[in-house]
């Protein structure tokens, strides 16, 4: 039994209540590890060394800041298959999937910001003959950064390594569910050497923990990565406090193929952004609208690639799905097909849960399912299900799919496919998304903004706009 403990002032500790949360593996529904039921008592001693740590951090040079970023980066790498396995075990995503892209990207997450830092430039504005003006960015003090379930290790440290590079101390919640490489991370760190208090981890339920990071006088900042609900309770306790706040929400993406798209490319594309992690990425496209002349010939195609979807043992290679993160989640599925066949929509292809044998027989599986037959405005269609259920839609013409696809309360991915590049251009700056990809999904660039409208969240994240961020803008005004 795996005892994962909390990240204190550069210490390993059990929770002040001393009480434990059972840890459950999604690919067999048993209990592998135990994690700290945390209170507000060990967010206020993270709260204090975070604090007790800001000023020695914050003055660092952005070098020597960045050098221990590297370092855990570098650390991270070596350590690439161990915290793989660890991240499948813990959210029942495919081996590879973690080994391609969750712990590499963790890495650069370290390393981009590590770097960029050093690179991080402010404005300045002459004013002709009578002064100069420039721009002061300086760390805010302890950030708040509250990460979620579906990419564990990938989405914690793409909030932790900007504010620490920025020069912030990081109070931060790992989600209970998925804990197991967060506290690697802390191991991480201590075996790099970072200051006691730069990073403080602490683990438990999102009522205690997460809640106590958010109210807390002393953590005027807060990243928020997971559902719109959470989000708008965060928002009613932040913003009267005037906090400064991003929050990365929900998604329920359109995925839109035209008739002179390039079949097989959007057909295998679609693929991987319907079912990719068991559909639980909020970058998922979950309505897929096919263009009339070509919709047969797609769904055709499409249905044929997923029936050959293999779902099972997430360490076994040739699965290219594994298992939904928790029981609850997975009944939440189930409710959402039920709701779609009440609709009055037809289940091409799955809709039931996956048993298997052996040790995995009490696993979270579904099979990919394919809903056709609903209107745009159902439920179904208008609410985020987070998991490996899309839907399929003709339409005619451009001013018909604009409409489905901003129809909902979401806004923060789209795919468009087109080789007609003048609607491509038409096209991303009508939808109302805050991410457009045309011709591609997923493919990304850490430098851009993330984020999207609507209530799909406020603020941005990635590059520039994430230590933007981090750090409260001064204007400097000195006279000529």
């Amino acid at each position: 039994m795996i005892q994962i403990k909390n990240y204190i002032n550069g210490n390993l500790v059990e929770s002040v209540s001393r009480q434990w949360l059972d840890n459950i593996a999604p690919a067999t529904g048993k209990i592998y590890s135990q994690l700290p039921d945390s209170d507000e008592q060990d967010v206020a001693m993270a709260t204090q060394a975070a604090k007790a740590a800001f000023s020695t951090w914050s003055n660092l040079s952005a070098e020597k800041r960045g050098d221990f970023l590297i370092e855990i980066s570098n650390r991270i790498l070596k350590k690439l298959d161990f915290l793989a396995h660890a991240e499948s075990m813990d959210s029942g995503k495919p081996l590879w999937l973690a080994k391609q892209t969750d712990i590499p990207r963790s890495a650069s997450n370290f390393k981009f910001f590590g770097t960029g830092i050093q690179h991080f430039a402010s404005e300045s504005h002459y004013m002709e003959e009578t002064a100069i003006n420039y721009t002061l960015r300086r760390p805010i003090g302890i950030a708040g950064c509250i990460s979620p379930w579906n990419l564990p290790l990938y989405l914690f440290t793409w909030k932790i390594a900007p504010a620490l590079a920025a020069g912030n101390t990081v109070v931060a919640k790992p989600s209970e569910l998925t804990p197991l490489t967060a506290f690697y991370l802390s191991e991480i760190c201590k075996e790099a050497g970072l200051p006691p208090g730069v990073l403080n981890i602490v683990h438990g339920l999102g009522a205690k923990v997460g809640a106590s990071i958010v109210k807390h006088p002393e953590i005027p900042i807060i990243s928020f990565t997971g559902g719109t609900k959470t989000g708008e309770e965060i928002a009613r306790t932040a913003s009267p406090m005037f906090k400064k706040l991003s929050l990365e929400l929900g998604g329920k993406n359109p995925f839109i193929v035209f008739n002179d798209a390039t079949m097989e490319d959007a057909v295998n594309t679609a693929i991987r952004a319907s079912f990719t992690n068991q559909g639980q990425i909020c970058l998922c496209g979950s309505r897929l609208f096919v263009q009339h002349e070509i919709y047969e010939t797609f769904k055709n195609e499409f249905l044929k690639k997923v029936e050959a979807i293999q779902v099972g043992n997430p360490f076994d290679e040739k699965n290219f799905m594994g298992a939904l993160v928790s029981k609850q989640h997975l009944e939440k599925i189930e409710s959402y097909v039920q709701l779609a066949k009440e609709e009055g929509g037809k289940i091409l292809t799955g809709g039931y849960r996956v048993k298997l044998s052996g040790e995995f027989n009490e696993g979270y599986y579904y099979r990919p399912t394919v809903i056709e037959g609903l209107s745009f405005q159902c439920r179904t269609n208008q609410e985020e299900i987070f998991g490996p259920v899309v839907t399929l839609q003709p339409f005619d013409t451009e001013e018909e799919v604009l409409e489905y696809a901003n129809s909902t309360m979401y806004g923060l991915a789209s795919s468009i496919w087109t080789n007609d590049v003048k609607r491509a251009h038409r096209m991303a700056e009508k939808i109302k998304t805050g991410i457009v990809w045309v011709n591609c999904w997923m493919l990304r660039d850490l430098r851009t903004p993330f984020g999207g409208m609507k209530s799909s969240g406020i603020g941005r994240e990635g590059g520039w706009e994430a230590l933007r961020f981090f750090t409260e803008p001064k204007n400097v005004c000195i006279k000529l």
